[in-house]
């Protein structure tokens, strides 16, 4: 049986499922999606939820008891689904894991490789005491009081010896730079 969408918008009685569909879709889905879009604040996940309403529309439509009330079925769908689609939105947000900071580029990386090496090689180059104060300072964290009672030798020539270590290591790498 074949009739027609009364005035507003609505399917008759007599129709099938997909006829009164494709007659509501036609009629009501840019208002419909309007509604969602209000509700969700994406107009993307406001059209699924539109086509999802129509979808289950569909399946339930034998089981519809007054498919002139298809209309409102579908609108308390799409609010009913549109609720939903946020509350799933704030559970993902809450769960979400923390985002992973900013990495360096492979590029970056590589050059602080080069640059690495380039520091070690010239370290290697100084004589041995000179080679021990940095490192003590350097690396160990050590005061020049720590440093001097570790090599037995007097504060004074701690500092003389990182001075002159740090200038042949600015001269050498200036010279490579």
């Amino acid at each position: 049986m074949r009739e027609r969408v009364n005035e507003g918008g609505e399917a008759s009685v007599g129709w099938d499922a997909d006829e009164a569909i494709t007659s509501l879709y036609a009629a009501h889905y840019r208002s419909l999606v309007r509604l969602s879009a209000l509700l969700v604040r994406d107009v993307g996940l406001a059209e699924e939820v539109v086509q999802d309403s129509f979808i289950a529309l569909h399946g339930a439509w034998k089981r519809l008891r007054d498919p002139d009330r298809a209309l409102a079925y579908l609108r308390q769908s799409v609010v009913n689904r549109s609720r939903s689609a946020l509350r799933h939105h704030k559970v993902e947000q809450k769960y979400a894991p923390a985002p992973m900071p900013d990495a360096a580029s492979a590029e970056y990386g590589a050059m602080g490789a080069l640059e690495h090496q380039e520091v070690m090689a010239a370290v290697r180059r100084l004589p041995g005491r000179q080679r021990e104060v940095l490192t003590l300072r350097y690396y160990a964290e050590l005061s020049e009081a720590e440093i001097a009672e570790a090599i037995g030798i007097s504060r004074g020539a701690v500092k003389s010896h990182a001075s002159r270590a740090m200038a042949t290591l600015r001269t050498t790498l200036e010279r490579t730079s």
